[in-house]
């Protein structure tokens, strides 16, 4: 958490709003049995301003809907927020089948007699822990209903046959969505009044050399500032239509510098970690095309790591 804080003075972000961070943290401290709900983020989120926002929003006591396109790191940033705020955490995933058993518990049997198992929302609400509501907007709006009363001024869960649940005072929720997925659908007015909401922007080239040198030290300044330029070319296309959004990854721009790390060809990582993930053989083509033209043809480990 340490290391984390310190990545956020270096930011830049407001001391008065970290030091509200660290209260918080001293105000609420985090179970031993629950220590290991605490994530340890491979990953840092880069964006002064998402940061000061989205910290600010928690601290109010709001929850936060983070929404934008591919690749904007909504998901680093959920995992991020809870460890800077050193709480448990639940990863939530939504799909079309979402329930009210799959969010909140259902019945079961222990030593023969009927008890609640419970779900990750309850547990998290009772624990103090931060939510996170992955694809929020895969579910049917119907099966998300029954986190109303939790995500709204009542803070609180009731299970029928059970007893009322307040949410703990630490507990946040943090959803995250994409525009356009296949088996998306538009979230409805009365759950999204429920969260603040930030538009997730597209990382800079700037925040992006950072996060790839930050993962691989011995990486050199102008492959770094090659690979930056690559994704601008690859979503630039992506933007006006030629390519889908497959091979816009920043996890596998990230895996390619990694298998180039442990020996692999350069062209080859690229190809087994963008151009393959479009599966139409002629967007494939487009895509190495536009690596050919930002990169060298053959690529040797001396000409990407110190």
């Amino acid at each position: 958490m340490a290391d984390l804080m310190q990545f956020l003075r270096e930011e830049g972000i407001s001391a008065s709003i970290l030091a509200d961070v660290e209260r918080f943290r001293q105000r609420f401290p985090v179970a031993d049995s629950l220590q290991r709900r605490v994530p340890a983020p491979r990953y840092l989120y880069y964006g002064k301003e998402i940061w000061e926002e989205a910290l600010t929003a928690l601290l109010c006591g709001e929850n936060l809907l983070l929404a934008g396109p591919k690749a904007t790191g909504k998901n680093v940033l959920s995992e991020n927020l809870a460890a800077v705020f050193g709480r448990p955490s639940w990863d939530v995933s939504f799909y079309i089948n979402t329930d009210a058993a799959t969010l909140l518990g259902t019945d079961t049997f222990v030593n023969g007699a009927v008890s609640l198992r419970k779900g990750p929302i309850y547990q998290c609400a009772e624990s103090g822990g931060f939510g996170i509501l992955d694809e929020i907007n895969m579910a049917k709006n119907e099966s998300l209903a029954v986190l109303h009363a939790t995500l709204d001024f009542r803070r609180a869960i009731d299970m029928p046959g059970y007893d009322r649940i307040e949410l703990h005072e630490a507990t946040r929720f943090i959803a995250t969505m994409n525009y356009g997925y296949a088996g998306t659908r538009e979230l409805n007015e009365a759950l999204a009044s429920r969260f603040v909401v930030i538009d997730m922007p597209v990382i800079t080239p700037e925040d992006l050399i950072k996060l790839i040198r930050r993962e691989f030290p011995d990486l050199r300044d102008s492959f770094a500032n090659q690979l930056a330029a690559l994704f601008q070319d690859i979503r630039q296309k992506c933007d006006g239509g030629e390519l889908s959004t497959k091979p816009l990854d920043l996890r596998g721009l990230l895996s390619a510098v990694r298998l180039m790390h442990a020996g692999l060809e350069g062209n080859r990582a690229l190809d087994l970690s963008l151009v393959n993930k479009s599966f139409d053989s002629f967007e494939r083509q487009l895509v190495t095309d536009v690596i050919q033209a930002r990169l060298p043809e053959t690529i040797r480990y001396e000409d990407v790591f110190a």
